[in-house]
């Protein structure tokens, strides 16, 4: 049993909680995840771990309540615990060469982004981070990723704060003031990661993006999280998330996307 020892609203249907997992503390990297259920016939939920302390023995999930099984997730309280959580799962993030390095998130991307930026700045990169969201009320983590930044911007897209507009025009208006990274890594939606990637594309600035795809039971075996990446397949839960965004088919990872949203309602509405 995982005791959850902190619960917080981040924003609207979106919660982070701190839950005692001292194994997983002890072995998570940056880029890795957690499976769980809340009930033993529960869904399997995947998780990336937003934060990890290996003193506490604790790790920090965030999640959005987007169907039933993420609902029940959210209603637990402070004290009640988690009954199965699996982890740490898929590769630790690998970085490309150079030390000057760009941090982007969107949206929910925001929590796995955070423990990249965190650990590459105390390894003593220059960490510049962009974060984003549709609007004000929906970013998070703005404190957070100042503290392990040298540059931090925020966007968001009604100009409610920050930048009005996209995470890219803020990284093209850093390529354009001669600020060009050795590498960027961006996590959230497949839209916004498929525009980073195309922009760097023109720059050959190496681009790492991390995949939630669906996902059953985290081992290669069910085949949910099928990606094309150079024209090899690969799998989501055990040789990533993180891809090269330039070798990753954006496209299939559209089409998969969209395989699962009918049977997603279905489970939502008959549970």
């Amino acid at each position: 049993m995982f005791k959850i020892i902190e619960k917080q609203e981040l924003a609207p249907t979106l919660k982070l909680f701190r839950v005692e997992a001292p194994m997983i503390a002890r072995r998570a990297q940056p880029g890795q995840f957690v499976i769980l259920r809340v009930h033993e016939q529960g869904e399997r939920i995947p998780l990336t771990i937003a934060d990890f302390d290996r003193e506490q023995g604790t790790i920090t999930l965030v999640f959005q309540e987007v169907g039933h099984s993420t609902q029940l997730l959210g209603a637990l309280a402070v004290g009640d615990s988690i009954p199965d959580l699996l982890g740490p799962l898929g590769e630790p993030t690998e970085h490309p060469e150079g030390k000057n390095v760009v941090c982007i998130g969107g949206g929910v991307g925001v929590a796995p982004v955070y423990p990249e930026a965190k650990a590459l700045h105390e390894q003593g990169y220059n960490v510049t981070t962009i974060i984003g969201a549709r609007t004000a009320e929906l970013l998070f983590f703005e404190a957070e990723m100042a503290a392990v930044s040298n540059q931090a911007f925020v966007t968001t897209d009604d100009g409610s704060k920050g930048h009005k507009g996209f995470v890219t025009d803020v990284l093209q208006k850093l390529i354009d003031e001669g600020k060009k990274p050795d590498f960027v890594i961006a996590v959230g939606p497949i839209p916004m990661m498929r525009a980073v990637a195309e922009l760097t594309r023109k720059y050959e600035i190496k681009t790492i993006v991390s995949l939630n795809s669906m996902m059953v039971d985290g081992t290669g075996m069910c085949g949910g999280c099928r990606v094309t990446v150079g024209g090899e397949v690969k799998f989501t839960c055990v040789d990533g998330p993180a891809f090269d965004a330039h070798e990753l088919d954006f496209d299939e990872q559209v089409r998969r996307l969209e395989m699962y949203k009918e049977m997603e309602k279905k489970v939502g509405g008959e549970c």
